[in-house]
This record gives structure tokens, C-alpha cells and sequence, in this order.
């Protein structure tokens, strides 16, 4: 083995156990968003449904932990059996800056009415930002008369999506369906 390499082998191990031996604690928090940090973004942008917003977020960090970006957005849907879903928003993550992206589905189901929402969906696992830009798979249901507030949970290769929305309309149903991420609008859902 030359000098070189053994001198790279213990780098490279050094460095493992480092890595090892931070508290994990420390290294997510370089990454993710605390409870704090979501709870303050959404008091911003949803406004006056803070207090279910906070308990929404308080139950999306004790089910997934917490986040390595989010997505802050609107979007429109309506469906009768078959759906649509549209929208747009901003990703925002640590290490990869703030990104516009769009979204757009198919849903299928029990499912009738309209509704459009604000929404702020948590991101888990995002190795990179184009690892969003793929299908998104999950089962949503919603009740909204007038106004409404709810989140579920979509997954794909390992990253996990949980949009949580705020609407207004009419709005009864449960569907499977997913949504699709792009980093241009487009009309196509599928």
C-alpha cells in the first residue's frame, strides 16, 4: 500500500469516526427545520389558522421528525370520481438555497367538489433538490364546507411528502392519487 493511500485510509476514517461520534441531534439541526421554525414560516403565510397549523406541524414532527426542507404554496383541485390538483410554491431547503416548483395530479375516489388551498408541505429525506422533481404517491381525504384545514402523507424513493392545506370550498371525499413535481408549470397532470 503506497503513502498516499494509507495517508487517504486514515482520513477517511478519522473522519467517519467524527462523524460517529457527533450527537445526531447536531447534525440534523444543520439540516432540517426545527418545530419552531415551521410553526413561524406557516404563522406567516396561513395567517389566522395558527393554532391548527401549530398542532398540525407538532403532529407531522412527532410522526416523521423533523424536515430537510419544505414547500410553501397555493394550489387549486376539483374533483367528481376523477380529479385534478394544481399548484405552486417555493421549496425551501439549508443547503440548496430556495427553488420555485410546480405541482400537478390525478386523483381517483370517492371524491366531489373544489377547493383552493394554501399550502405548506414538509420534506423528508431530500438528498438533492431534483429528487423532488418525480411522482409522489398517497391517499387523501378531505372535508371542507366553506373552509378547512388537514395534511396527509405521500412517498417516493425514499423521500416522504406531508402537505398540509388550509382551503376554501366544497369539498367531500377520499381518493388515490399522486402528485407530480416539476421545475416549470405545465398543464399535463400525468
Amino acid at each position: 500500500m503506497t503513502q498516499t493511500r494509507r495517508t487517504l485510509l486514515a482520513a477517511a476514517l478519522l473522519l467517519a469516526a467524527a462523524s460517529v461520534s457527533a450527537p445526531a441531534a447536531a447534525q440534523q439541526s444543520d439540516r432540517s427545520f426545527s418545530q419552531n421554525e415551521l410553526v413561524s414560516s406557516g404563522h406567516q403565510f396561513f395567517g389566522n389558522v395558527s393554532r391548527g397549523l401549530a398542532l398540525t406541524i407538532e403532529e407531522a414532527v412527532r410522526r416523521w421528525g423533523e424536515p430537510n426542507g419544505y414547500v410553501l404554496g397555493q394550489e387549486a383541485s376539483g374533483a367528481f370520481v376523477g380529479g385534478l390538483r394544481y399548484g405552486e410554491g417555493t421549496l425551501f431547503t439549508r443547503n440548496a438555497g430556495d427553488r420555485k416548483v410546480f405541482w400537478q395530479g390525478p386523483s381517483v375516489g370517492f371524491d366531489f367538489g373544489g377547493e383552493g388551498a394554501r399550502t405548506m408541505m414538509l420534506v423528508y429525506n431530500l438528498p438533492r433538490v431534483d429528487a423532488l422533481y418525480q411522482r409522489f404517491v398517497g391517499v387523501d381525504g378531505s372535508v371542507y364546507f366553506v373552509g378547512g384545514f388537514g395534511f396527509t402523507a405521500m412517498a417516493a424513493e425514499g423521500v416522504t411528502l406531508v402537505p398540509i392545506r388550509t382551503g376554501v370550498g366544497w369539498r367531500l371525499g377520499v381518493n388515490l392519487g399522486y402528485l407530480k413535481f416539476t421545475p416549470e408549470a405545465t398543464w399535463n397532470p400525468f
